[in-house]
This record gives structure tokens, C-alpha cells and sequence, in this order.
């Protein structure tokens, strides 16, 4: 944190100090004593103006931080003692000079701080308490020549200290909104990464529910269409089309996210038909890997077979949640397509009175979750992704599966309420319980 130094009012009132002391070292040049010749007042006064006027231009307090050490004896406190000196001889030939005692013991206090300030003090106001007793002797035996100063010097003293006060409090303040405005750029510069991240990782999940798994697809069919070229030109063409219109659903796709949009599969239909959609999908393009060695050759589309079921009274649900369904049953498909080697893989959706459950099992031959894919094998980001879905939406994914047990992927999510989401679940076909 930077240096805190003295504000721009306390430099005027120093200005006006300097002001003040040109004005005063006039009277005492004005005001000669009765015994004093003119040009030794002069003289005097002379060697006090150019003393205190080489001081401020040398020794400048006020540049320096408030909370600087001071009140040493080299400059400053020599500067003091010397002025305190001229001074002292200037009250022997000017009567006027008496007047000087009060920004002395200003100047002193603004200098010297707070403890060798008021030491100087003292003795400013015992020199000038007795200077005015010893004027004053043959008429005035009365203390008020020495009230005067001791007066001046309490009020000096007071006001130097609360003035440095009100400028410590002031300096303070500052420095607490300048860490403000330092903690407020931090937090809008970690907003703005959390956004990014954010962001980032919705673009992933998409990508990888939606793109990726199309071209796995789509690899997948060209594949098997080349290994029935020569052989089943018929099947190979049916591989081709089915190939092309993935792609053609991919192309929209990519378009949809990026206007972060609702999948396609909900459009102008109920949760539950757009699960039947998917199903439909994926069992149309459950395409055996052709180079796999463990796998019959004439495994075609239709060997993997998907059911929906339902259960519950089912209801429209904030568009998020469905969205955020539809992905993770789209991305669970595709790893059982992937990986599980399944013959059959069931949507269950469960309505509850408080929550919406999302289960999709197959009969595939399961994985060991507690072991870490190798670092070569491509994908792995599934699992994770459909968690962080379920995550935002206040709910939880587990996985229960076993080598040679199959797998169950099951999700859980809040029914949230339309004032909790801020959506308001669009228009739809009435609901319909069904099985297949």
C-alpha cells in the first residue's frame, strides 16, 4: 500500500502558517523595542524570516508519511533549536516579537510530532512567559503574562493533535476504500472466470451429449456400411442413410446449444416422448463395432433394444430439468452403446411427489468403478458430465455396476418450483404413462 501523506487541506493550512509568520515578523519589525535600535530589529527579524523560510524549503514534513518517525535532532530538531534561538534574541529588540510564540509552537508540534513537539513547546512557552513578565514587571506583577502563552500553548498543542487525528482517520478511511475497490476487482475478476469456466463446461457437456455421440454414431454406421460393400449393398445403403440423417440431427444440434436452446428432442413434446425419441434413436443405431473380435459379424441395427417405462403421476417439469434429462439419458445411451456390449436398456422415470428420478439400466458387462481407465482410452468425460448436470439442478447421479452385472445410471432431481427456477415450464401435449 502506498505511502499516506499529508492531505491537500493540511498543506494550505501550512501555507497559511507561512502566511501568518510573514505577518508577525512585520509587527516585530514594526514594533522595535523602546532601547533597541531600528536596524537590529531589523536585523534580527531579517535572520528569523530567512531561518524559518530556509527550514520549510528544506525540511518538508508534509511530503513524508504521517506516521513517519520524527522529532530527530538532525535536521529538524537542530532547525527548531535555532529558531527558537533567533527568536529568543528577536524578543530582546522587538516588542512585537511575543506575537511569534503561537505559530512557533505550531510549527514545532507539526515538525517534531507529537513528543519532542510538546518538549519544545514548553520551552517556547517558557521563554515567552518570562520575555512578558520581564516587560511588564514595573506595572503588571499579575500572571497573565505568563497565562497568555501557557494558554497559546495549550491550544497549539490541541489543535495539532486533532488535526493529525482527523488526518490519521481520513488517511484511514482511504486506505480501506482503495482495499475495496481492490477486493471488488478480485471478485469481478473471479466472477469472470468462474463464467468462463462456466461456460466451458456447459459447451463441453453439449458437445459431448450431443456431437461427439453423433459422430461415434456416425462412425460407427460408415464402419458397418463399408464392411457390407460387395456383400449387402442393401444394408450398406441403409447403414449410409441412417449416417446422413445422424449428421443432418448433429447439424441441428450443434445450432441448437449454441443458442443454448432446449434439445431438439423436447420441441413441441412431453418429457417422456422425447425419452422415447432417444430410445428410438439409439436402438436404430445400436451398431456393433465390425473390427471387435468378441462380437458376431451380422450384428445389425436393432440388436440392442431400448424400453421406456414410467411410473407416477407424470407433470410437466421446469424446461431446465427436462433439458438436463434428456442430456443425461442421451449421454448414458451412448455409453451403453459404446462400451456395454448390452442387448437390452431400459429409461425409467419416476414422478414422486417432491423429485423426479431418472434411471437408465442395462445388461451390458459393467466396469469396475473403482478402476481408473486407462490414459490412452479416449471419452471419460460422461460420468462427470452428467453429475455437473445433476449437480446445478440441486440433485445427485450414483452408479451402481459390476463386471459382468450390468450397469444402472441413475439420476435424482429436485422438482423444483417455477419461482426456484425462474422458468416456467412451456406449454406441452398432456402426459401419458407408458411402457415398451
Amino acid at each position: 500500500m502506498r505511502a499516506q501523506t499529508l492531505p491537500t487541506v493540511t498543506r494550505r493550512l501550512l501555507v497559511g502558517l507561512d502566511v501568518l509568520v510573514a505577518g508577525l515578523v512585520t509587527v516585530a519589525v514594526l514594533r522595535p523595542a523602546d532601547s533597541a535600535r531600528p536596524w537590529a530589529t531589523l536585523l534580527a527579524a531579517a535572520a528569523f524570516a530567512a531561518l524559518y523560510a530556509t527550514g520549510r524549503a528544506t525540511i518538508r514534513v508534509h511530503e513524508a508519511p504521517l506516521d513517519a518517525g520524527r522529532g530527530r535532532w538532525w535536521p529538524a530538531g537542530a532547525w527548531i533549536a535555532a529558531l527558537i534561538v533567533v527568536w529568543t534574541i528577536l524578543l530582546q529588540v522587538s516588542d512585537g516579537a511575543l506575537w511569534l510564540a503561537f505559530p512557533l509552537m505550531l510549527l514545532q508540534m507539526h515538525v517534531l510530532g507529537p513528543r519532542a513537539g510538546v518538549l519544545a513547546v514548553v520551552v517556547t512557552t517558557v521563554v515567552a512567559a518570562v520575555d512578558g513578565m520581564l516587560q511588564r514587571a514595573p506595572t503588571d506583577t499579575s500572571i497573565a503574562p505568563a497565562l497568555g502563552p501557557a494558554v497559546g500553548a495549550a491550544v497549539a498543542v490541541a489543535v495539532t493533535l486533532g488535526l493529525e487525528a482527523l488526518v490519521r482517520e481520513s488517511q484511514e478511511r482511504q486506505r480501506m476504500l482503495e482495499e475495496l475497490a481492490r477486493a471488488r476487482d478480485d471478485v469481478a475478476a473471479a466472477e469472470r472466470e468462474t463464467a468462463v469456466a462456466t461456460e466451458r463446461e456447459r459447451l463441453a457437456r453439449e458437445i459431448h451429449d450431443t456431437l461427439a455421440q453423433g459422430y461415434s454414431a456416425i462412425e460407427l454406421l460408415l464402419r458397418a456400411a463399408a464392411r457390407d460393400v460387395g456383400h449387402d449393398d442393401a444394408r450398406a445403403h441403409a447403414y449410409i442413410d441412417q449416417a446422413r440423417s445422424t449428421a443432418q440431427e448433429n447439424l441441428a444440434e450443434a445450432r441448437r446449444f449454441v443458442r443454448a436452446l432446449a434439445p431438439a428432442d423436447l420441441d413441441g413434446a412431453t418429457l417422456v416422448a422425447a425419452l422415447h425419441r432417444i430410445a428410438d434413436r439409439t436402438q436404430a443405431a445400436a451398431v456393433t463395432d465390425p473390427v471387435a473380435d468378441d462380437e458376431p459379424r451380422h450384428t445389425a441395427p436393432g440388436s440392442l433394444v431400448v424400453r421406456v417405462q414410467t411410473s407416477g403421476e407424470p407433470r410437466a417439469l421446469p424446461l431446465q430439468v427436462e433439458a438436463a434429462l434428456v442430456r443425461i439419458a442421451q449421454s448414458a445411451l451412448a455409453n451403453v452403446v459404446q462400451h456395454a456390449a448390452a442387448r437390452n436398456a431400459t429409461l425409467s422415470l419416476t414422478f414422486l411427489s417432491d423429485e423426479v428420478i431418472l434411471d437408465v439400466v442395462d445388461d451390458g458387462r459393467g466396469f469396475d468403478p473403482d478402476r481408473q481407465p486407462p490414459p490412452d482410452r479416449p471419452g471419460g468425460f460422461g460420468l462427470t458430465a452428467m453429475r455437473s448436470r445433476a449437480r446445478e439442478l440441486g440433485g445427485s447421479l450414483t452408479v451402481e455396476t459390476s463386471p459382468g452385472d450390468g450397469t444402472v445410471v441413475a439420476v435424482r432431481i429436485p422438482d423444483h418450483d417455477e419461482d426456484e427456477t425462474g422458468q416456467v415450464p412451456p406449454a406441452r401435449a398432456p402426459q401419458h404413462q407408458e411402457d415398451r
